[in-house]
């Protein structure tokens, strides 16, 4: 009697017992698995690794994303940071080229007789960086020649600054010098300060 129990109870343990864990989604024992509090377990770990495989890629990608944005800007540093190393050497050479820009004053205006330069009153030259602050044309100048009379504003207007059709107005005039921007002519033959000449606009632009 006592042995058939056994027999019994040993039929439903293996029955029922074994069926619930399958029941779960867990596999029987011998197989591998464990109990469900283990599935769970193992579960959560999965989850878990998979959550820092992410991040991890995540992380990855954000860099190189990041290494990639600033690949420029860093270029840019490296050459602001040279620069600003070199700023001394900079300035000086700034200060140099400043130093070499000079203005002529008075500003003069000559025959061909006379050597082109910076002006001063002791150096007396004819400045040849002329330019006119009305049309914003750089002077042209033509040692011996002297405009004809017939030149007019529209002449200079249509064909300046184009030698080749300048020269049509130009009459050879040995110790002459003509000057002209887009608005406005000259023939000049002595040294002349071009402050006494009031009706034109033109300064020195600097040697």
């Amino acid at each position: 009697m006592a042995k058939d129990l056994d027999e019994l109870l040993d039929e439903v343990e293996t029955k029922f017992c074994m069926l619930e864990p399958l029941r779960l989604g867990e596999r029987p024992k011998g197989s591998g698995g464990g109990t469900s509090q283990g599935g769970d377990r193992n579960g959560a770990q999965e989850e878990e690794d998979l959550r820092s495989t992410e991040t991890f890629k995540r992380e990855e990608d954000l860099d190189s994303l990041i290494n990639e944005i600033f690949e420029e800007p860093n270029f840019d540093k490296k050459s602001f940071q040279k620069i600003k190393a070199n700023s001394s050497s900079n300035t000086s050479v700034r200060a140099s080229i400043q130093g070499l820009s000079k203005s002529c004053s008075p500003v003069y205006l000559s025959g061909s007789a006379v050597p082109c330069g910076v002006g001063t009153n002791i150096s007396q030259r004819a400045c040849d960086r002329l330019r006119c602050v009305a049309c914003d044309f750089w002077i042209v100048s033509y040692n011996d020649y002297m405009w004809d009379k017939s030149c007019d504003y529209l002449f200079f207007r249509n064909n300046m600054p184009e030698f080749h059709k300048l020269k049509t107005k130009l009459v050879k005039k040995k110790g002459a010098r003509a000057y002209a921007c887009q608005c406005s002519w000259r023939s000049i033959e002595e040294l002349t300060d071009l402050q006494t000449e009031h009706q034109l606009r033109w300064v020195c632009g600097k040697h």
